[in-house]
This record gives C-alpha cells, sequence and structure tokens, in this order.
C-alpha cells in the first residue's frame, strides 16, 4: 500500500472528473457500499473458488468475533445494497456506478498494489444487449476522454445465459474428466465447484489444458446467439 502525495492527487481528481462527468451524461448514480463487509458477501457474491477468495482476500475476525473482509472489488457489495434496501421495487433497470479503493493480498509487483482505485459499473434488472453496448461505450469513452484512446482495442466476448452456461459447463467437466493428474491443487477442487475458473489459472499444465478444452461459443443456444448479435450491431 501507498500513500497519496498531492501530485498523484491531481491525476486522481481528473480520473473521477471524467468518470463522474460520464456516467452523469449516461443517467448512472453513484452508490458508496462500506469498505468492511461480512466475509459471507463475497464468498456467495465472487464464488470461493475464485482466486480473489482463494488467495487475495484480507479476511480476519473483529471484536465481535466475526469474519469479515476488506472490500476486495464492488460487485457483490453493489448487489447485498440492491436486495437490502429493496431497490428492486424501483423502476428498472437501476445503473449504479462506485470508485473507490479496493484491498487485495496478491503479490505485490510493478504497477500493482494490496490497496488501488476501482471504478465500477452495474446495470441491474433488467437483459436488454443495448445495455450491454452502452457500458462498453461508456468505457470506450472514459479511455478516450483520458487521452488513452489511441492505444485501446476492445475485444468483447459472452458467456451466455444460464442454459447455455450449464450446457457449458457440463461440456468442461467432460472434457477434463481423466486428467485431473494435470490440474494443479486450486483447479482440482475448481473442477468440482466451478468449472469456468479453470480457464484462466496461471499454471503452465493447466493452460496448455484450457488451450485444447471446448469453446463457450460452440454451446451457445440461440437466445444467447441472438443477444451477442445485437451488441455486436448496437457497437457498430
Amino acid at each position: 500500500m501507498k500513500d497519496f502525495l498531492p501530485e498523484d492527487h491531481d491525476y486522481y481528481t481528473f480520473i473521477k472528473k471524467v468518470v463522474r462527468h460520464r456516467c452523469r451524461q449516461s443517467g448512472i448514480k453513484r452508490i458508496s457500499t462500506p469498505i468492511v463487509e461480512r466475509v459471507e458477501v463475497f464468498l456467495r457474491g465472487i464464488g470461493d473458488t475464485t482466486d480473489v477468495v482463494e488467495k487475495e482476500m484480507y479476511i480476519f475476525k473483529d471484536k465481535g468475533d466475526r469474519q469479515i473482509a476488506l472490500r476486495p472489488e464492488f460487485t457483490a457489495g453493489v448487489i447485498r445494497a440492491y436486495i437490502e434496501h429493496g431497490l428492486f421495487n424501483q423502476p428498472q433497470p437501476i445503473q449504479l456506478y462506485s470508485l473507490g479503493p479496493v484491498f487485495r493480498y496478491g503479490r505485490p509487483q510493478q504497477g500493482r498494489l494490496r490497496q488501488f482505485n476501482q471504478f465500477n459499473v452495474e446495470i441491474i434488472g433488467e437483459q436488454n444487449p443495448i445495455l450491454d453496448a452502452d457500458l462498453i461505450n461508456l468505457g470506450w469513452q472514459i479511455y478516450h476522454d483520458l487521452g488513452l484512446g489511441e492505444n485501446l482495442r476492445v475485444e468483447i466476448n459472452t458467456i451466455g445465459d444460464l442454459d447455455s452456461r450449464s450446457t457449458y459447463l457440463e461440456n468442461l467437466r467432460n472434457f477434463y474428466a481423466g486428467k485431473e493428474r494435470s490440474l494443479c491443487p486450486y483447479c482440482l477442487r475448481r473442477l468440482e465447484k466451478n468449472p469456468l475458473r479453470l480457464l484462466d489459472c496461471k499454471n503452465e499444465d493447466c493452460q496448455i489444458l484450457a488451450g485444447l478444452a471446448p469453446k463457450i461459443e460452440d454451446g451457445l443456444n440461440e437466445v444467447s446467439r441472438e443477444h451477442f448479435a445485437k451488441v455486436k450491431s448496437y457497437l457498430d
């Protein structure tokens, strides 16, 4: 972790102004969630087989003997607030952005700190391909406003709807059956609980297998294919 000196805040303030301006233009409202949450919020929201939960969360007990964690990302806390405060009773979709510090106990390296600032947007309560395209465009506009647009290329993907993902998870399990000896200990756990996480493991042997694994686009149903096609057409 590091101190933010006055000259650092010149840059940080500029970035915040750009983000706030673009979000206001898009009708996205700000939400701030606590830096400290019950650890269950992140276990349920992120998944207990992710690298964030397995390796990178700051978890400790408070004076009431409760397991709490420093916020490693925004989505889980925002969804908790959406449910807890009954935002689902308001006109949907709800569009929210967050900006502030998050904490991950990753290995410190150049440009990667254990406390860093993150910008996050959630659109909740409606499935519409134009909303996906709006979010991608928002990110594109922010990078351009920051003067980074000339170095930027957007790459997009889809994980499909719940039915497509269920089919794909089954395809992954079938592919990895009999190959368990080539997996690292973390991926052996993921194979049962969350096979999607097998695809972004950094272990060399696991990466080789992931490159040979079935592709999700091959298992998309018609609804998911149509949704993704519309996202791309809106972006065009």
